[in-house]
């Protein structure tokens, strides 16, 4: 049997900009996506702390150090620049394989920096 548990988070982000006119995802800066051990289109679930929402999309890179965090897509209208958001993954896997599963926790600094 498989479960799914925690991958990985970026914990308290803080959004950059919101782009309404983009397809869809969440652009984050490749720093932030390496630490955390997330790849490109990779699902994740975006956690509003400011407003509550929770939404699914997929992760598309940013500019390395630049410190971007930008939703796309009609999910725009969910954040608005200056919010913080917690960006999380999951992973599927067997019971066993879970109980040693040690998920990644970035913790971005100002500027959603390292």
């Amino acid at each position: 049997m498989q479960i799914e548990v925690l991958k990985c988070k970026i914990h308290r982000a803080v959004i950059t900009e919101a782009n309404l006119q983009y397809v869809g995802s969440i652009t984050i800066d490749e720093d932030l996506m390496d630490a955390a051990g997330l790849i490109e289109y990779e699902k994740v679930q975006v956690v509003n702390v400011n407003n509550g929402e929770r939404l699914e999309t997929y992760v598309i890179k940013g500019k390395r150090a630049s410190g971007v965090v930008c939703m796309n897509g009609p999910a725009a209208r969910l954040c608005a620049v200056g919010d913080i958001v917690i960006v999380i993954s999951y992973a599927s896997m067997e019971v066993e394989a879970a109980r040693t599963h040690q998920p990644i926790a970035v913790f971005p600094k100002e500027g959603n920096k390292l």
